[in-house]
């Protein structure tokens, strides 16, 4: 699914832009747009078309304006993407319940970068082994490290668990969203296509064969109406991401 990745640009050119560091400096007529305007620009492009349909021409077209005119803004789409990610970025918050233990803070990190995705499908198709090192990222990596700070690990161990948790959202919402893409462009639901594939299945499964798959599979059909359901199945893994912490932590002790 990854189309694209974070950090291709200019790497000095793509801070500055984050952090804002030439913007109001530049010689000559006030600039039309602000960075921030153009990252929303994109945002909306990509959150309404996907972001195969992002280029900086159809920003320019957005905004009104000639491609260009925007390079004078925005060095390119690799400096662009940057900007989106650290714009979303900011749409989490950053503070949490005085009376939440670890546990729930740390649950709240999982939620909120579930919402994310959810929110925008499209941050699944970027890789970002190089983040955008902008405010808004590095304010919430600060949030994530403060739900596990002062419970027994190590800063390295901090680092680590932040990671596994944001990996395993991001497992756990490509899952959900290529489920809702997938109905979008059949034109059927999970429940109708299963309903439509199980006649036929029963024809040619063989349960003496199989027997484990086929007592496990009716289970889950049975429960779910449909097997597959990326919401329980994010509550399930989060809650034994949860307790496997607990484990390390104890065991530190």
């Amino acid at each position: 699914m990854t189309t694209d990745f974070s950090g291709g640009g200019d790497p000095r050119r793509t801070i500055e832009l984050l952090w804002g560091l030439r913007e109001g400096s530049r010689p000559g007529p006030k600039p039309r747009f602000t960075v921030a305007e153009i990252a929303a620009a994109g945002l909306a492009i990509a959150d309404a078309d996907g972001l195969a349909a992002l280029s900086m021409r159809r920003v320019a077209e957005r905004l009104g304006v000639s491609a260009m005119s925007l390079y004078t803004y925005v060095p390119g789409k690799a400096e662009l993407i940057d900007l989106m990610l650290d714009t979303i970025f900011g749409e989490v918050s950053l503070t949490f319940d005085g009376t939440d233990g670890w546990h729930e803070r740390l649950e709240r990190v999982a939620r909120e970068n579930w919402q994310l995705y959810l929110r925008h499908p499209w941050l699944l198709q970027v890789a970002t082994s190089r983040p955008p090192l902008g405010p808004h990222l590095i304010a919430k990596y600060d949030f994530e490290l403060r739900a596990i700070d002062g419970i027994g690990l190590t800063d390295i161990e901090m680092d680590l668990v932040v990671q596994m948790v944001g990996d395993y959202v991001h497992g756990a919402a490509r899952t959900a969203v290529s489920a809702t893409l997938v109905a979008q462009r059949t034109g059927r639901t999970d429940e109708q296509w299963w309903a439509e594939v199980a006649p036929v299945l029963e024809k040619v499964l063989d349960p003496a064969a199989t027997p484990t798959a086929t007592r496990v599979g009716a289970a889950a059909g049975e429960e779910y109406n449909a097997p597959g359901d990326p919401a329980r199945a994010f509550e399930f893994g989060l809650r034994c991401l949860l307790n496997g912490i607990d484990v390390l932590i104890a065991k530190k002790r």
